[in-house]
């Protein structure tokens, strides 16, 4: 019993170690974090499996340029008044029959409908195969704001740490100042009112990266867990960072990349061969039909009782036959098809339109923000090298005894908020300098 209950703890415990060794590999960079996210997204799924509808889409309409081709047979017995289909007389005797057909038929001009059909259809794919490169270019995109916004958080989180840190140093030197009777009691009541709001804004820091933490988790569309973590990339800011194009030259280069135009364009061919389809109705179609058939019946023909094969192929018979159909008046169907057609064609030239505006706007407005954050981040450089200044100084005269501890707080509060607006400063500047990358065709990194 003993060995068993020490094979069941090393057991249990090996197990917990491999678990807990497992949960504390649960990082991902952001390439990672991307390629799970694309692989687990239902929308770009159901994407894929719309553009492989599509693909048998087209399947079909090529296979309408080939004949058909049917065969079957059929049996049964008739009593009664009723014709032999042999001798094509009126007997009263009940008649077994076997039947054997062949049908055979082609479309040899259909104004054509035929060759307009693939082409729609294979518009239909490039659209939906350029739709569902769009939809892994948005999900990228999200995935970088969100991996970004976790590593933003976690900064945030040391600051806050680090501003407690240094309040409860404070804390304990003024405390005992005050005990030595060398500060009022005030002091230490101030500072222990900071070090309570620090230690709220550690809390909330803290909040701040498990909710970054779990939107991250969610859009990747995995379960979170508190092991879940990003490693963060060693990205350095320099001055050749922002592009130096211009958002007009930026949108010239995007509007031949973007997958979003492309689908556009794509779904406008379409609708321009839907009109040659509709317009193909009013044409004469001629097509080429072929059968063979043959029977066979259980009766006696005179003296002669004919086997199964003899009659098949005494009976078997062919036809050959051209069909012309001249559409004349087909009321106005064919017209309202047509109308329809050219309004779907109007319909996708503004959603052509649109899209592009729609880009041009984005990069615009991408284009500012990241020049509004380029001169964030380099007048919070600023500010914070200036308060970090003063925060020393404001510390020694505090130290010393020549400033009370408001001022102190308030020189401490001041360089502390500066490090959290520069921190944010910096990441919005990379991810608005990542989007413009991103229309201009680069690989998006943060490396």
């Amino acid at each position: 019993m003993k060995k068993l209950l020490l094979g069941f703890i090393f057991g249990l415990i090996f197990t917990v170690s491999v678990t807990a060794q497992d949960q504390a590999t649960e990082l991902y960079d952001l390439e990672r974090a991307v390629q799970v996210a694309l692989e687990n997204n239902l929308n770009l799924q159901r994407s894929q499996l719309n553009l492989q509808s599509a693909e048998a889409t087209l399947l079909q309409n090529k296979g309408q340029r080939f004949p058909s081709l049917s065969t079957g047979a059929s049996s049964g017995y008739r009593w009664g008044r009723s014709i032999n289909p042999v001798t094509n007389l009126f007997e009263n005797n009940r008649i077994g029959n076997v039947n054997l057909f062949a049908n055979s038929n082609v479309t040899l001009f259909g104004g054509g409908r035929i060759n307009n059909n693939i082409n729609q259809s294979q518009s239909d794919i490039e659209a939906g195969t350029f739709n569902i490169e769009a939809t892994r270019n948005d999900i990228t995109l999200n995935i970088i704001n969100l991996f970004i916004n976790v590593v933003f958080n976690r900064e945030q989180l040391k600051i806050a740490k680090n501003q407690l840190a240094t309040t409860k140093e404070q804390l304990d030197r003024t405390a005992k100042l005050v005990d030595a009777g060398s500060l009022p009691l005030a002091d230490q009541l101030d500072i222990q009112s900071q070090n309570a709001t620090n230690e709220l804004e550690v809390i909330n820091a803290t909040n701040n990266l498990r909710i970054a933490k779990l939107n991250l988790s969610q859009a990747m569309q995995i379960p979170f867990t508190e092991s879940f973590d990003v490693i963060e990339p060693k990205f350095e800011i320099n001055e050749d960072l922002m592009s130096t194009e211009s958002s007009e030259a930026i949108y010239e280069v995007a509007v031949d990349l973007m997958p979003e135009i492309r689908a556009a364009e794509a779904q406008v061919q379409g609708a321009e061969y839907g009109v040659k389809i509709a317009k193909g109705a009013f044409y004469p179609s001629l097509s080429l039909g072929a059968n063979v058939f043959s029977n066979y019946v259980d009766q006696v023909f005179g003296t002669e009782r004919p086997t199964f094969g003899q009659q098949i192929e005494r009976n078997l018979s062919q036809s050959l036959n051209f069909s012309l159909n001249i559409p004349i008046f087909s009321n106005l169907n064919n017209k309202a098809s047509l109308q329809r057609a050219r309004v779907q064609q109007q319909l996708s030239e503004i959603t052509l339109i649109e899209a592009k505006n729609q880009l041009r706007q984005d990069i615009e407005s991408a284009y500012n923000s990241a020049l509004a954050a380029e001169q964030s981040y380099e007048a919070s450089l600023v500010r914070v090298k200036s308060l970090e200044e003063s925060f020393r100084i404001a510390q020694q005269r505090f130290d010393l005894g020549a400033i009370n501890s408001v001022d102190f707080q308030v020189a401490q509060n001041n360089f502390f908020n500066a490090q959290a607006d520069l921190l944010n400063a910096k990441y919005t500047y990379i991810f608005r300098v990542k989007v413009l990358d991103f229309y201009l065709g680069n690989p998006i990194n943060l490396n």
